[in-house]
């Protein structure tokens, strides 16, 4: 075994392992990859709870909910070009598509979303493009100008179509943006050689996973911009972050729990080793304690007592966003967990690999951890051209 190692220059493992496995090729990129696409479905549902249910306690969050969709979705691609080795033939997916491939679609749908959240922005802001290209100066006036595409008209009739096209982008991105991480979901779930991935439920815990991290990062993004802004925060809109992040993740939770059991009670040849894994292995510390213990759980725990005893102000503040922080790390465990643990599992069903991701390098720890943090900074950007927070009518 060792000699193989040496050989293969691989991660370490114990038992019975095929020498192709010894590499691990889908590395912590491609953990960060599902992860940001679910903030994108999770950022877009709260931005649709306003503009397509009206569900006014929303209304302040709304659109900066929709920008921050934009952001993650911008860098989403960027994670998986930087794991290619030669990121220049991606286009050879989409120039030569091969129908039949899930990985191939994904190109169109992507493309398709990040054209739909454009025109979304545009039509959501374009009262206040015109007004930033009439009233502003030096580098913002011409970006504004630029924005406006020629139109700077603006009156009951204008509004009336700009809300209305806000409104049919928004309906049509409900099922793109949550088909876009189903995708990802059943990529996983399809892949009938890895016991661990292989479930018909895996598209749905990814859908509800993506819901419950992207109302999580809206609480952390909204606390910490409201902070530095020195500005009141909306109880009603925290309140309504909470309850949504509250129901929909003990449905992730009873989800993740059953999928388990299933596996579990299904018994299939090599289970025994996936509950070794599970109960003794690195996955115990990994799933058992932060995903479900420490990250599910507990926020549920919190959340629920809140509920409750009718929690409001400051408290109100503190619980939810302690809630959000853990939900935020048990789903990135949760991908982390799908993707690195059902490769860890060998195909012999006899063998577990021990693989730790290296702190360098162009699949490094640093540089995932870039790729995470870099649409924070497209955020920021974003934010002091179009100012999210700012009120204006309501269209007739």
């Amino acid at each position: 075994m060792n000699d193989l190692h040496e050989l293969f220059h691989a991660t370490p493992f114990t038992g019975y392992v095929y020498p192709n496995e010894t590499v691990v090729p889908w590395s912590i990129l491609i953990v960060i990859y599902p992860y940001m696409t679910g903030l994108v479905a999770g950022a877009f549902t709260v931005s649709s709870f306003y503009h397509v249910f009206g569900m006014e306690r929303f209304k302040s969050l709304s659109r900066f909910a929709l920008l921050t969709a934009l952001c993650f979705m911008v860098f989403v691609p960027v994670a998986l070009l930087l794991h290619l080795g030669h990121p220049e033939r991606a286009f050879n997916a989409m120039i030569t598509p091969h129908t039949t491939s899930a990985m191939a679609v994904f190109g169109y749908v992507a493309s398709f979303y990040v054209c739909l959240l454009i025109l979304e922005i545009w039509f959501l802001f374009r009262e206040d493009i015109v007004a930033g290209a009439q009233a502003q100066s030096g580098w913002r006036r011409h970006i504004y100008r630029v924005l406006t595409l020629g139109s700077y008209e603006i009156n009951d009739t204008t509004r009336h179509y700009d809300h209305k096209w806000t409104l049919a982008l928004a309906i049509i991105g409900i099922p793109a943006a949550h088909g876009l991480h189903g995708y990802v979901g059943f990529l996983f779930g399809s892949v009938k050689a890895r016991e661990w991935w292989s479930s018909d439920l895996m598209p749905v815990i990814f859908l509800f996973s993506a819901v419950i991290s992207g109302v999580a990062v809206l609480i952390v993004l909204y606390a910490a911009i409201s902070k530095i802004r020195k500005a009141a925060i909306d109880e009603n809109a925290i309140k309504g972050l909470m309850l949504t992040l509250w129901g929909f993740l003990m449905f992730t939770v009873v989800l993740e729990l059953v999928e388990f059991g299933a596996l579990a009670y299904r018994a299939r040849e090599g289970t025994e080793v996936i509950m070794e894994y599970v109960s003794h292995g690195p996955m115990f510390w990994r799933f058992i304690v932060v995903q479900i213990g420490l990250g599910a759980l507990l926020p549920v725990v919190i959340m629920t007592l809140m509920v409750w005893r009718g929690t409001s102000g400051k408290a109100l503040l503190v619980g939810t966003l302690v809630s959000a922080v853990l939900v935020l790390i048990s789903v990135l465990f949760m991908r982390y967990n799908v993707v690195i643990g059902g490769q860890e599992i060998s195909k012999t069903m006899k063998g577990i690999l021990h693989y730790h991701p290296p702190l360098w390098g162009r699949e490094g720890v640093l540089v995932a951890g870039a790729v995470l943090m870099a649409p924070l900074a497209l955020l920021y950007l974003l934010t002091r051209v179009f100012n999210p927070w700012a009120e204006r009518p309501s269209a007739g």
